[in-house]
């Protein structure tokens, strides 16, 4: 089950990201902040079990010109355990044009951020792709694009190596690996 978000479905896993992402003050709009992923200590007297692992890995390639910046992502599982879902974080150096088009499974976060939903990954089969094409306010001559997962379905992930990217992107139209 999922939330609504001016009438649209949002997936449950996007709903939880942004959640964690933003901060409400009493009369005041929500404001985006950076967290990272944390673990919730068992209750006192309970038997911690053991959280399952996995190694979600999140490449692509992120291309820039005028105002204008797409971004290809191939999210996979390396195992061993399956992820029933999960949600990448992108964060800009440059902030987005306020009306923006966003494929199913995204949605805002800030001026600055987006966050998709790769759904579930199966460990060591297939991965999902994840293609966006923003607006961006202006024509910068270059942006940085930060990479992150945010949820991973309650999986922990023992490496971040591999899901965790920041690229410098110049305005050139040239693709740009991460």
């Amino acid at each position: 089950m999922g939330l609504t978000r001016k009438g649209l479905l949002m997936p449950l896993s996007a709903a939880v990201a942004l959640a964690a992402t933003t901060v409400l003050v009493a009369g005041a709009a929500a404001a985006p902040v950076d967290v990272e992923p944390v673990d919730v200590a068992p209750a006192p007297g309970a038997a911690a079990a053991p959280a399952p692992r996995a190694d979600l890995s999140h490449h692509g390639y992120v291309s820039l010109w005028g105002d204008r910046i797409a971004i290809r992502i191939r999210s996979e599982n390396r195992g061993p355990s399956d992820v029933t879902a999960s949600t990448v974080r992108l964060r800009f150096s440059a902030p987005l044009a306020a009306s923006q088009e966003l494929p199913y499974g995204c949605l805002r976060g800030g001026k600055t951020t987006v966050l998709c939903e790769t759904g579930g990954l199966r460990s060591t089969g297939g991965a999902r792709q994840t293609a966006l094409d923003l607006t961006l306010t202006g024509r910068p001559d270059e942006v940085v694009v930060r990479l992150d997962g945010v949820w991973s379905g309650g999986a922990r992930d023992t490496d971040r190596t591999n899901d965790v990217h920041e690229v410098l992107t110049p305005a050139t139209g040239d693709a740009y690996a991460f």
